[in-house]
């Protein structure tokens, strides 16, 4: 299943700085809506990506064997 794109026409910003240009205001919610667009694409695919075998497989690497005198007493192999 595909998740519908996001309704970035709701978005709502309010400035609250004094003296700001309509072509700051332009900016920072050009900047503002790519973000939440490249954030909302990103969280799809993770979602839509199921783990690959090699993935699942992957498991931490053991810790380094050391030889020696009563290191290997409780071996039962």
């Amino acid at each position: 299943m595909i998740p519908a794109e996001p309704d970035t026409s709701a978005l709502e910003l309010r400035i609250i700085s004094k003296g700001v240009s309509v072509e700051e205001i332009a900016a920072v919610t050009a900047v503002i809506t790519a973000s939440l667009d490249e954030l909302a694409s990103t969280m799809a695919t993770d979602a839509a990506a199921p783990a690959s075998a090699w993935q699942r497989s992957q498991r931490s690497v053991r810790s380094t064997l050391v030889s020696g005198a009563g290191n290997w007493r409780n071996f039962s192999g």
